[in-house]
């Protein structure tokens, strides 16, 4: 592989092509605190001392900690990234640290400037990514970072991305391994809002015949929101016909919905055209609609830092700040109070169950993506989530009595 030693790749750790069996540390506090924790981004649950914490974090706070990454082949390292451990509860992470490489893990070279160890400086809270690059890129093929301090109230703790080029060996058991490899014909990558829409673009030139691009209004920026509807008689309402409506990217930095329903939709426009009977049954007796990025001005914000850099909140709201996965009207509430006092089916119908006018108002806290999602077209309003959570969230389609989060 060559490339510029300035713009090597992150390796993997968020993204798990490093496994676990990659990763090491000189001690650990606990499983849940391991090793293979300490990936860049990883999120922590609610409940503190499970077996999925948010971080590694050392089993002692001194100088003599590390994290290791094996990268099974040699490579070009370039750089670290790291973050602090993620909680509700603790505030942990690392301000300084140095870098050590190996051959052979027995032997270790410290990064340095000049004739003097190279301290990088590192993360002042938990959250926020902060990266470092090398001087000079340094070969091997183990790295480790070893903490020299940290948060005085807190302890040891990382999340952590290796930059690195890995060099040319064809004969390297690893490499072949790790080599991940689709027969799909398909755009497996992120895609920024124009390449969304050249793809959009793409899928109906491919299948004109069961495929309609249309917008339902315009991000806080402007952005128009795309939606693609795929039927054999697009652009028609047929009577008895089911409608599926599928939404992504509420929060515009969780990129994992929003390229799966464009894969969705040049998948089935593929196998349509190569006749697969499923889905010619799907296009032929259902109307789908696809809208694949309800926040474009997050994801943009996002994708332009890149994952591993934007944090957890980067991108995540409107541009206005609201948090538009849990803006929608809680319309759960009102049917189970109705069931409640028993009014059902003589005061009120259990289904198409009327947005609340407090939520129209003037004066409401709504975000303008919520009004127009909550519309694909004037007089044909969905109500695409009930509880301030989407639909496909089954567990928050329970009364609240039934489940506790704490």
């Amino acid at each position: 592989m060559h490339c510029s030693w300035s713009k090597c790749p992150p390796m993997g750790l968020e993204t798990l092509k490093i496994d676990d069996f990659q990763l090491h540390a000189s001690t650990t506090k606990r499983y849940g605190l391991g090793a293979h924790r300490g990936r860049l981004n990883i999120q922590a649950g609610l409940h503190e001392d499970d077996l999925y914490d948010g971080a590694w974090c050392a089993g002692r706070n001194d100088p003599l900690q590390w994290f290791e990454v094996d990268a099974r082949r040699l490579t070009k390292f370039t750089g670290v990234i790291t973050q602090g451990r993620s909680s509700l509860w603790s505030s942990d992470w690392v301000t300084s640290y140095k870098v050590m490489l190996s051959n052979d893990t027995h032997t270790w070279v410290t990064v340095k400037n000049g004739s003097e160890d190279l301290i990088f400086p590192a993360n002042r809270e938990k959250e926020i990514p902060v990266r470092n690059i090398f001087p000079e890129p340094v070969v091997a093929r183990y790295i480790r970072v070893n903490p020299c301090s940290w948060f005085n109230r807190g302890s040891i703790c990382m999340r952590v991305e290796i930059l690195g080029c890995p060099m040319s060996d064809p004969h390297n058991y690893y490499h072949r391994r790790n080599e991940v490899i689709t027969t799909d014909d398909l755009d497996f990558r992120h895609h920024s809002y124009k390449e969304m829409r050249q793809l959009m673009k793409v899928v109906n030139e491919m299948c004109p015949n069961i495929t309609r691009i249309y917008n339902i209004g315009k991000s806080q920026s402007g952005l128009k929101l795309y939606a693609i509807e795929i039927s054999d008689n697009p652009g028609e309402h047929e009577l008895g016909e089911p409608e599926f409506r599928y939404t992504a990217g509420s929060h515009g930095n969780e990129v994992l919905g929003r390229e799966l329903l464009l894969l969705l939709m040049e998948f089935m426009c593929v196998e349509y055209l190569s006749g697969n009977q499923r889905i010619r049954h799907l296009v032929e007796e259902t109307r789908i609609h696809l809208l694949p990025s309800v926040n474009p001005d997050g994801y943009e914000k996002a994708f332009e830092v890149g994952s591993e850099l934007s944090g957890w909140s980067l991108g995540r709201w409107s541009n206005n700040g609201i948090d538009i996965h849990h803006n929608f009207p809680d319309l759960n509430s009102i049917l189970w109070e109705a069931e409640a006092k028993k009014w059902i089916s003589r005061k009120m119908f259990n289904h198409h169950v009327p947005i609340p006018e407090w939520y129209q108002s003037n004066n409401a806290s709504v975000s303008l993506t919520d009004c127009v999602v909550l519309c694909f077209k004037p007089n044909e309003c969905v109500h695409f989530s009930a509880g301030k959570h989407v639909i496909v969230a089954y567990r928050d389609c329970m009364r609240f009595e039934h489940y506790h989060l704490f």
